[in-house]
């Protein structure tokens, strides 16, 4: 029995340590800094297919004032999810001329479930679940400092 037990805390702790080597990993994005309706965040961009599909997956948590931006290059009909996701997220959707078109709101952990932009983008912009809420940010708003 003390043997059993001994293997669960060996799978436990190497469980632990993978998902905070990958969060150690996730660090390998090009930052920069947005402002949305007066408030700063430092993004990682996600500007490449691979980093795109990569996303916040595996993250255990995200600053307040973290979040990463989804750059597609050029307006598209965008679908996300939350695949491999560990924390709820907050997505505005967000056209080329940087004006937010639609948010969706606390999304689900780990859910395969589809989440469709309203409209053609070329950005999303993820934040902690909550945050367009806590903050007041609202369709139609702006956001600067977007890669032209």
């Amino acid at each position: 029995m003390k043997s059993l037990f001994q293997m669960v805390l060996v799978v436990c702790f190497v469980s632990a340590a993978v998902v905070a080597g990958l969060n150690a990993k996730a660090t390998g994005f090009e930052r920069s800094r947005i402002l949305v309706d007066g408030e700063v965040f430092n993004v990682e961009m996600a500007i490449t297919p691979d980093e795109r599909s990569r996303g916040l997956m595996y993250r255990t948590e995200m600053a307040d004032n973290a979040g990463m931006l989804f750059d597609f290059g050029r307006a598209a009909d965008i679908s996300m999810w939350m695949k491999n996701t560990f924390i709820s997220l907050d997505m505005l959707f967000i056209d080329a001329k940087g004006t937010i078109v639609g948010i969706e709101k606390r999304t689900v952990p780990q859910s395969e479930a589809i989440i469709l932009g309203p409209k053609p983008v070329r950005f999303v912009l993820e934040l902690n679940g909550g945050a367009s809420d806590r903050m007041g940010f609202e369709v139609g708003e702006k956001v600067e400092g977007l890669p032209r």
